[in-house]
């Protein structure tokens, strides 16, 4: 048998540092002394300074304190009580501007200056490059084709009997079950309860819409009145129930999602003219076909959920400038990128099932996204399904500039002029 390089490298550092005196034991548990921070909710000033008493005892500077909690924040401190514990500070993230992109869509139709926080040089540059080309050629037409975020409840049966009783109840009491899921919120609605067995486990895929918000607390939060009503009223005896059993694709790629959607399902096209891909892009439509059928096939071979280029990079940039929950990138970024030949040039598509996203509630109301949102004009109620629209847009053009770039052979080279040598 033939042990790899790196593998026999692996294991000497492991060795070296096991083999130094006291290594033996770094590994062994060491309870004495433990200790944590006791949890503060509402955040001021006082707060955040006994905070950084602690930590000044510890690794953290002055210098990290006043980057940290500057004077702005400091001012601003109560107004993040809603949105997290234990506040120290705030993290300042660069902010560039792409666009204005052209957007002829459903909900969302105009030239939107789109605000990205990223510290990835060339990312900026990149889909701003692409929504120039998409705009001279028309713009962006999307379209919202489905929304409902799932909270997928499980309950825990003794035999696989009740287990269908439950389900024959849950369907005989579905009215009385969707209103006290709905008392808990203005803006959501129970719109569909579809049951899944496993012996003596069920799953129960409840979808709801959201209003303008993303929707994420909200549905937990309805979902657990639901839950508790069949707990306390359905006379088949429940062992144990859990308001959600990891079945919904919450901030994971799934199967699930990419089929029936979680959040809004976005799709968006283009039509790019010959002449501008020559002009804007320095490559052709057949250029970047052939490099699509390799990428595709890529895609097929390592087992993506979907085939796309990168999503993630627009979705996270975007989420972090306008309070979106950060960690729905995960489900967000799974969908279908498709290039085709086209009598006027290049037809380009995403197809986009899991955006998550809110132009209320959540981090939008925090002061630096709340200006992103208001750069976009995209702020408050009314917005939602317009904000999916224009984030499904916004991941089209990166998907034009990367496959461009690589099919022209200069993917590296703007990452070295815009990144490394900048």
């Amino acid at each position: 048998m033939i042990i790899p390089h790196h593998v026999t490298e692996m294991l000497a550092r492991v060795r070296a540092r096991i083999m130094r005196p006291g290594g033996e034991q770094s590994l062994d548990p060491k309870p004495e002394g433990a200790h944590s921070y006791r949890p503060v909710r509402t955040a001021s000033e006082k707060s955040i300074a006994r905070y950084w008493d602690l930590l000044m005892k510890g690794a953290a500077s002055a210098t990290d304190q006043e980057a940290l909690a500057d004077p702005t924040t400091l001012a601003d401190a109560a107004s993040y009580s809603a949105n997290i514990e234990n506040m120290i500070g705030t993290v300042k993230v660069p902010v560039g501007v792409v666009g204005p992109l052209r957007v002829n869509g459903v909900y969302a139709n105009g030239d939107f200056t789109v605000p990205l926080a990223t510290t990835e040089a060339a990312l900026v540059a990149s889909y701003a490059r692409g929504a120039h080309i998409a705009s001279r050629a028309g713009g962006i037409s999307t379209a919202v084709l489905y929304e409902g975020v799932l909270r997928t409840p499980a309950f825990v049966f003794e035999t696989l009997m009740q287990a269908g009783q439950f389900v024959d109840w849950v369907v005989s009491h579905i009215d009385g079950l969707k209103s006290e899921a709905e008392k808990t919120t203005r803006h959501g609605k129970l719109v569909s309860v579809e049951p899944v067995i496993d012996t003596n486990v069920v799953f129960l895929l409840c979808r709801y819409t959201t209003g303008d918000a993303s929707g994420q607390n909200m549905v937990t939060i309805a979902t657990d009145a639901f839950c508790r009503h069949a707990a306390e009223t359905c006379p088949v005896p429940i062992k144990r129930w859990y308001v959600e059993g990891n079945f919904s694709g919450d901030k994971k790629a799934s199967a699930l999602g990419m089929l029936t959607g979680r959040g809004r399902k976005v799709s968006a096209s283009v039509v790019l003219p010959d002449e501008l891909i020559g002009k804007l892009l320095g490559t052709t439509a057949e250029a970047m076909l052939d490099y699509g059928r390799v990428a595709n096939l890529g895609a097929l071979f390592s087992g993506q959920m979907g085939a796309q280029a990168h999503y993630a990079n627009a979705l996270a940039a975007l989420y972090i400038a306008t309070g979106q929950d950060a960690a729905c990138v995960a489900e967000s970024a799974v969908g279908f990128t498709r290039m085709e030949p086209h009598e006027n040039g290049l037809f380009c598509s995403v197809t986009m099932p899991n955006i998550l996203v809110g132009s209320v509630g959540g981090g939008t109301g925090l002061p630096s996204q709340m200006a992103g949102l208001n750069i976009m004009g995209l702020k408050g109620a009314g917005k939602g399904a317009a904000l999916a629209e224009v984030t499904a847009a916004l991941c089209l053009c990166g998907e034009i500039s990367i496959v461009a770039a690589l099919s022209a052979g200069d993917f590296v080279r703007a990452h070295e002029s815009l990144a490394r040598h900048r």
